[in-house]
């Protein structure tokens, strides 16, 4: 398992059934039963995914009666939206870079 806190949650969601999970648990918390339906899978293979889930904080895990909800945790989720920031400056960059080649070429193709 990752050591850092952005690897560990990168692996978290680098499986499409947690980001499943964690999509679901965007409308509100949920029991395990709940987060397994859509999944053709095990409770103990979609245990497995809240475990890894739980470990990178992404969620945590209530306790109500004999209801266990668990519940998302977004604050991982802000340090990987910081670090692609710095990647969203290049690609505005490349971006309007490639705009000004379009205008360009516009004006090129205008004048024939």
């Amino acid at each position: 398992m990752p050591a850092d806190r952005l690897s560990s949650t990168l692996f978290a969601l680098s499986d499409p059934t947690r980001r499943g999970i964690l999509a679901r648990l965007a409308t509100g918390d949920a029991a395990v039963t709940e987060l397994a339906e859509p999944y053709d899978m095990s409770l103990a293979a979609v245990s497995k995914h809240l475990k890894v889930l739980e470990t990178a904080g992404l969620i945590s895990r209530g306790r109500n009666s004999q209801w266990r909800p668990c519940h998302l945790e977004a604050a991982p989720l802000r340090d990987v939206f910081e670090w692609l920031g710095g990647y969203q400056r290049f690609w505005d960059r490349s971006l309007d870079s490639l705009a000004a080649h379009l205008k360009v070429m516009q004006k090129d193709s205008g004048d024939k």
